[in-house]
């Protein structure tokens, strides 16, 4: 009967630390609800932005949307997290509470199946009735202790998978605050550039549009070779033009990995690991936005070390957040300098060619075609 009463005063105790936890879990999931419908109206508004004419007021008001909408879900995450805190902490108490009941019950039920044997319940009791019922008492006793184990263990899971979901949300509001930080760097960064001028705008979107025409051109063979002749790896075959150079601001070479079929493959699936590198890539040098760098290969390196990394291969921290995307939404590339010189060196043996392609201004660079293999390297932005 004890037993009966402590079951129920915890049950009790649940129960209303459960509906205080419930009132709270309504709040949140209403501030929750409100904050989606706001997301979902700022995305609107940068798709709806993203379809207007590329002017400089356009792109700004692109970054303040994008800001505002990452604020929004940085404060969806932070409310989740509050939820699911709420959660956690009901299942703490519960926990408790489950595993102080159990650790109870195990020592009673111990001392009653030591007397469990039907034939002590004939023997201690002053008739058959009375044995029958204390044997059918300990039968349902014992029920309710595999059942209160039932529910310690399914308790202890579900704690388990709350605490892992927890981890799993601060680690999406760091990633969100790291965005964010980006998206007004970015925005900063355009603001500087253009001076607040549409004019300059349109001359950098031009550039970039420029060049991008070109690299595309010299990817599908239109470029202007010359055959040089073998070069072995690790041979000087150029040097990476200092400043800006036709239609790309900033010292650097871009590099590129071209197939048989005129596609691209990414550089550090070919190049050495274990090479000393700044990534400027992101928003600013040493900043946790910027493209992955993760050579893999045994190539050797075009520049040599320490290298100086601009931007990454693919889908970028450049594309994603700054107006190049408005032009091109892949980088076939890796954009890449040396501060310990401007030579460019062949990464494998093959034959050199010397190119250019003119599109108002000459794109020099130069081309090998690997002895090992059915690839070409492409080093852009380079005298020779």
């Amino acid at each position: 009967m004890r037993w009966l009463i402590k079951t129920l005063l915890i049950s009790l105790f649940l129960l209303s630390a459960y509906f205080l936890l419930a009132d709270k879990a309504v709040v949140l999931a209403d501030r929750l609800t409100e904050l989606q419908t706001q997301i979902d109206q700022y995305q609107k508004e940068i798709d709806r932005l993203k379809v207007q004419q590329n002017t400089l007021n356009n792109q700004i008001a692109q970054f303040d949307a994008q800001i505002k909408l990452t604020e929004l879900k940085i404060s969806q995450t932070e409310e989740k997290i509050n939820l699911l805190g709420g959660r956690i902490d009901s299942l703490e108490v519960s926990l408790q509470s489950l595993t102080s009941a159990f650790s109870r019950r195990a020592v009673e039920t111990y001392k009653m199946a030591r007397a469990g044997d039907p034939l002590f319940f004939v023997i201690t009791s002053d008739d058959l009735s009375e044995a029958v019922s204390r044997f059918h008492y300990l039968q349902r006793i014992q029920v309710a202790d595999r059942d209160l184990l039932i529910r310690l263990q399914k308790a202890q899971d579900t704690y388990k998978e709350q605490k892992t979901s927890l981890e799993q949300l601060q680690e999406e509001l760091e990633q969100q605050r790291s965005n964010l930080n980006s998206q007004k760097a970015a925005k900063n960064n355009l603001l500087q550039l253009t001076r607040n001028d549409e004019k300059k705008y349109q001359q950098l979107l031009a550039a970039v549009r420029a060049e991008y025409e070109a690299i595309q051109a010299i990817l599908a063979g239109k470029g202007t070779e010359t055959e040089i002749g073998h070069v072995n790896e690790g041979e000087r075959i150029a040097s990476i033009i200092q400043g800006g150079s036709c239609n790309s601001g900033g010292t650097h070479t871009h590099f590129i990995v071209r197939k048989p079929d005129r596609t691209t493959d990414n550089p550090f699936n070919y190049l050495q690991s274990g090479i000393d590198f700044d990534n400027c890539s992101g928003s600013s040098c040493g900043s946790s936005d910027g493209d992955p760098f993760n050579p893999s290969g045994g190539w050797t390196w075009p520049v040599n070390p320490k290298i100086k990394f601009t931007q990454g291969y693919g889908y970028t921290w450049a594309v994603q957040n700054t107006w190049v995307g408005r032009i091109y939404n892949f980088h076939n590339g890796i954009d890449i300098n040396s501060y310990a010189g401007s030579e460019v060196k062949a990464v494998r043996s093959g034959t050199l060619y010397r190119g250019s392609y003119n599109v108002g201004c000459t794109l020099r660079y130069v081309r090998v075609d690997h002895d090992d293999s059915d690839l070409d390297t492409l080093y852009l932005h380079v005298n020779y």
